[in-house]
């Protein structure tokens, strides 16, 4: 399998992963079944999108943000995706902010392990 194909198959099971992680631990912020999958998919799209650009931007403009760009990434990312998403719900700031720090743990832990444990996995040859 092309390695971009397990790239953003890894991308989008980690950031499902930190939205799940969201709606479980975090009141103000609920999605529905089929909200997961669109939103997902909304989410990981905008990410791959918002990353690029920030990154450019802030490497010109403010250096300083480079560090918590994965933070802004996400904020604005579960932002729009909200505002796309009829599934999916943020109440509030501090939802929001919540939010962000949860998907944010949520998609690094499954980002770390996915591509170790089920790519590698999926790439090992059998005997």
């Amino acid at each position: 399998m092309p390695k971009f194909i397990l790239a953003a198959a890894a991308h989008l099971i980690a950031n499902a992963v930190g939205l799940m992680l969201a709606n479980i631990l975090l009141g103000g912020f609920s999605i529905n079944l089929l909200g997961i999958v669109v939103a997902t998919l909304v989410f990981t799209v905008v990410s791959m999108i918002l990353l690029p650009i920030l990154r450019k931007v802030s490497e010109k403009k403010a250096p300083q943000l480079l560090g918590g760009l994965s933070l802004i990434v996400i904020f604005v990312g579960l932002w729009i995706t909200s505002i796309l998403v009829d599934g999916m719900t943020i109440d509030g700031l501090v939802a929001h902010a919540g939010a962000t720090v949860l998907v944010w743990i949520g998609s690094m832990i499954a980002g770390i392990l996915v591509p170790k444990y089920l790519i590698t996995g999926l790439n090992t040859p059998k005997k």
